[in-house]
């Protein structure tokens, strides 16, 4: 999954999946059933059971993707590709940052 960083989204790429693109944004309206400022309008899938290979890069400043309850955690930096690998065993969602 190659993810990179905007000013206001994060967009990502599954090449691996029929080329699926799309951008991610922050959801502005504040909803019961919402969390502030995490909610978002495309939510990222993360396949489990699966060795997963998540490339992370900026498209103008420094961004950090992260997710605090899986203990994952990337700088993304204009110029540079950041890759880690992950596995998750388990089904679930899980909010970044």
């Amino acid at each position: 999954i190659k993810i990179f960083g905007h000013q206001w989204f994060w967009s990502y790429e599954y090449s691996d999946f029929s080329n699926i693109e799309f951008e991610s944004y922050t959801i502005n309206n504040l909803n019961k059933n919402n969390f502030r400022l995490i909610e978002v309008d495309n939510k990222t899938i993360i396949p489990f059971n699966l060795n997963i290979r998540l490339l992370i890069s900026s498209e103008d400043v420094i961004h950090s993707w992260t997710i605090p309850s899986l203990a994952i955690k990337m700088d993304a930096i204009p110029g540079r590709m950041n890759q880690i690998n992950m596995l998750l065993n388990r089904p679930g969602m899980f909010f970044g940052q």
